[in-house]
Formats: C-alpha cells, structure tokens, sequence
C-alpha cells in the first residue's frame, strides 16, 4: 500500500497517478493540471476531435476528457510518458494497420511525447467511433 504525501489517500501501487483534492470538471480544467509537456498534446488532441465531432459535448467522465452524445465517444488523458485515447476495442481493431506504429492494448492507444501526434488518424478513429457507436 502506498500513501500519497500530498492528500493521503490509499493506493495499491506506489506512486499511483490521481487527483489530490477535487478532480477537474471541464476539459479546460484538466489540461491545466497537467504537466506543462502533455498540455500541448492534449489541446491537439481536443482540437482535432472538436473539428472531428462538432456535435459532441465535451465533458468529464472517469476523471478523463470525454466527447460525449448519448454515450461517451471517445475518451484521452495524460499518462507520465504516453498520451492515452481511449477509443474501445473495436476501434483498436479497425485501425490496427493505422496504429501498427503505436502500443495498444484492449481499447487504450498510447501516442509518445516524443513524436508528432497523427492528428487525421485521431480524427478519423473519433468519426468512426461515432458513426458506428462502438465507443469506450
């Protein structure tokens, strides 16, 4: 068990990422308290999914940025060393020889700070996800 210093909250991992305090209720708030070197990464990303999906709402869901109609669409949050999108396993699926160059795992795709984000990628995983209501 590990007991973060800053709010003492319990975890079963060391170190184990969280909010301390009250979590973020709006994407703008989210970006904010991250990182300085994701925070460029995630407003591309938003910025892309809110071209992608003009009528999604934005909002927090799972402590996460969230586009949202009827169901949550597509989802993306900031990680120690990765991007995470969170676009569901059929979608991981679907674009598996797009996403050849990324780490995936069930639904989750990592983009590295490290390299450009493949922002016409993204947009077309967020199109997919909510024109065929496979979502996270």
């Amino acid at each position: 068990m590990w007991t973060c210093p800053r709010c003492g909250r319990t975890f079963k991992k060391q170190n184990q990422s969280h909010y301390c305090g009250k979590a973020p209720e709006t994407i703008d708030e989210y970006i904010a308290a991250q990182p300085e070197r994701a925070q460029k990464y995630l407003k591309e990303i938003r910025d892309v999914i809110l071209a992608a999906l003009p009528e999604a709402e934005e909002r927090i869901s799972w402590s996460m940025p969230t586009f949202w109609k009827k169901h949550n669409i597509i989802q993306f949050a900031a990680h120690k060393n990765h991007i995470g999108l969170y676009a569901g396993t059929e979608a991981v699926v679907e674009f598996g020889q797009r996403l050849k160059d990324y780490k995936t795992s069930k639904g989750a795709i990592q983009f590295l700070y490290d390299k450009p984000l493949p922002l016409d990628l993204i947009a077309d995983i967020a199109e997919w996800c909510y024109k065929t209501g496979n979502h996270p």
